[in-house]
C-alpha cells in the first residue's frame, strides 16, 4: 500500500514516461546474465530534476530503485531484485558540451560509448575505454562497472578518464563532484568512489570525461602458438621490453576451434593459443615497436606463426577470432558461467595451466581469451543445462577457478563487477573488515538502503 502512494506520485509526475503494464516490466527485467527480476514499476527520466523527484519520492516512501543503461552487464548490477522502480537512463543521450581546448566533454549518462566515439572522431578525440561492449553499452554503465577493454593495457580503464560527476543521491540531493582542474585534491575524491560502485551509492546523470587524441598510426599482428604457456610468457617478454602495446588480446585452443567450426575463417586449428597485439602510435614509433615484437617471437621456441595486418582490412579479418568468440560458444554447450578473473601478468601463464588441470577434473570445456596485457581472463565453464550432474560440476569449477585466482593473488573479476552473481566470493577476496567499511559507506549514503540493494552483500 505504502508503494502504491508512491507510485500514484511518480505516475503524475512522469505521465507517459511512468509503465507499469507487465511488457514494459518484463523488457527492463534482465541483462547480459539471462536471470530475470520484475521490478513493479518502470520509470524514463529526461532530465536531473526529474531523477532528483524520483528519488525524493523513492526516499519517501522506501521504494527499492535500480538505474538502468541497456543491460549488457554480466553479473546482474542493474537487476530489482526487491521489485520496485527500474530507473532507466536511456532518455538522457545527450553530448552537451565538447571542450577542444582542455579536451574534455561532459555527457549525459544515458549516452552510448560508440556513439561518443563517432562524435568525436571528426574532432580527431577519443574516449579510450572500449568495453568489448561498447556499441550499446552506455556511459554511465561504463562508470557504475568501471569498465575496461582491450585498449587498457595502455590507457586504462574508466575511472582513468572521469574528471567530474553530476550525481543524485538516493535522498534526492543533487551534487556536482570533481572538476576540469588537472589537480585538485579539496577533500574525499568522490568522484572514484562512484566509478565502480555499480549504482549502489548514487544515480549518475552526467560525466565529465577526458579525452585522448586518435594516434597517428596503428598496426595489428597476430601471433600463433603451440603452447598457452609459452604464449602467456611471451606477453611478460613483451611488456618488460618496455614496449607498451595498445591490446594484447588472446584466444585458447577451444575458442579457436569453436570459432573456426563455426565461420570457417582460416583459423589453425593445430594451435593451441593465438594473440592479437596492436601498438598505437607515430608511425616510426609502431614500426619500431612491431619489429621489437616480431624479434622477441622469432627467438621464442613454440612460435608457429607471426604475421602483420597489411592494412586495415586485414587487421579487422585478424580481430574477427577474438570478437566472434562469445557468440560461437553456444555451439560447444547451451550453458556457460562467464567469469572475467584479473591475475598480475607474471601469473598469466600459471593461472592458465590451473583452468586446464579444472577442466579435466571435472571433465568440462573451460574456454579461455581475454586481455592478456592486463592479465584480465574471461572464463568460460560450458556446460548442458539439461543435466543436473554437469551443472554442479560447472559450479564446483567455478568455486575451483576462483580459489586459484585468488591464491596467485588476483581479483574475482577485472571489468564485470560483483552484482549479485559474485557477492558469495567478495569477502573471500577482501575480507570481512573491508564488507564491514563497504557497508558503513553504504549507510552514509544510503540510510535506507533503496538504492539498488542486494548487491555486492550491501
Amino acid at each position: 500500500m505504502v508503494r502504491k502512494r508512491g507510485f500514484k506520485k511518480l505516475k503524475s509526475l512522469l505521465g507517459e514516461r511512468f509503465l507499469d503494464d507487465k511488457l514494459s516490466r518484463v523488457q527492463y527485467s534482465y541483462d547480459a546474465t539471462q536471470k530475470m527480476y520484475l521490478p513493479d514499476v518502470v520509470v524514463l527520466p529526461v532530465n536531473t530534476d526529474e531523477i532528483s523527484q524520483i528519488m525524493k519520492t523513492a526516499y519517501k516512501y522506501s521504494i527499492p530503485i535500480v538505474p538502468k543503461g541497456w543491460g549488457s552487464g554480466f553479473t546482474g548490477g542493474a537487476l530489482n531484485v526487491e521489485g520496485g522502480i527500474a530507473l532507466s537512463l536511456e532518455k538522457m543521450d545527450e553530448i552537451i558540451e565538447l571542450d577542444q581546448d582542455n579536451m574534455m566533454v561532459w555527457v549525459e549518462s544515458g549516452v552510448v560509448n560508440y556513439d561518443l566515439q563517432e562524435f568525436l572522431k571528426p574532432y580527431g578525440l577519443m574516449f579510450p575505454p572500449d568495453p568489448s561492449s561498447w556499441k550499446f553499452s552506455t556511459i554511465g554503465g561504463n562508470i557504475a562497472e568501471n569498465a575496461g577493454g582491450p585498449r587498457a593495457v595502455k590507457y586504462g580503464v574508466v575511472k582513468d578518464w572521469v574528471k567530474a560527476l553530476e550525481i543524485v543521491l538516493p535522498n534526492g540531493t543533487t551534487l556536482t563532484t570533481g572538476s576540469k582542474n588537472i589537480k585538485d585534491v579539496a577533500g574525499y575524491d568522490i568522484v572514484d568512489l562512484i566509478v565502480g560502485s555499480e549504482g549502489t551509492l548514487a544515480v549518475v546523470t552526467k560525466a565529465l570525461l577526458k579525452l585522448y587524441p586518435i594516434p597517428e598510426h596503428k598496426e595489428t599482428m597476430e601471433i600463433v602458438f603451440e603452447d598457452m604457456g609459452v604464449a602467456a610468457k611471451t606477453v611478460s617478454s613483451i611488456m618488460k621490453s618496455r614496449i607498451i602495446p595498445t591490446s594484447i588480446e588472446f584466444v585458447d585452443k577451444d575458442a579457436i576451434i569453436a570459432v573456426e567450426d563455426a565461420m570457417h575463417i582460416g583459423l589453425p586449428l593445430s594451435a593451441d593459443a593465438v594473440l592479437i597485439i596492436e601498438v598505437d602510435g607515430a608511425v616510426h614509433e609502431t614500426q619500431e615497436n612491431v619489429k621489437k615484437i616480431e624479434d622477441i617471437c622469432r627467438n621464442t621456441e613454440g612460435v608457429i606463426s607471426f604475421r602483420v595486418a597489411k592494412d586495415e582490412k586485414e587487421a579487422d579479418e585478424i580481430w574477427t577470432a577474438r570478437r566472434s568468440i562469445s557468440p560461437t560458444l553456444k555451439r560447444i554447450a547451451d550453458g556457460k558461467l562467464n567469469e572475467d578473473i584479473v591475475v598480475p601478468i607474471t601469473k598469466l601463464a600459471e593461472m592458465i595451466k590451473e583452468t586446464q588441470k579444472i577442466s579435466k577434473k571435472y571433465n568440462l570445456t573451460i574456454v579461455s581469451f581475454g586481455h592478456a596485457g592486463d592479465g584480465n581472463i574471461h572464463t568460460n565453464i560450458m556446460y548442458n543445462t539439461d543435466s543436473e550432474d554437469e551443472t554442479k560440476r560447472a559450479y564446483k569449477a567455478m568455486d575451483d577457478v576462483f580459489d586459484a585466482c585468488l591464491s596467485l593473488g588476483g581479483s574475482i573479476t577485472g571489468e564485470h563487477g560483483v552484482g549479485i552473481t559474485k557477492q558469495d566470493y567478495l569477502e573471500k577476496q577482501v575480507g570481512y573488515d573491508a564488507i564491514e567499511l563497504y557497508r558503513a559507506i553504504k549507510k552514509a549514503f544510503d540510510d535506507k538502503n533503496i538504492l539498488n540493494p542486494k548487491k555486492m552483500r550491501l
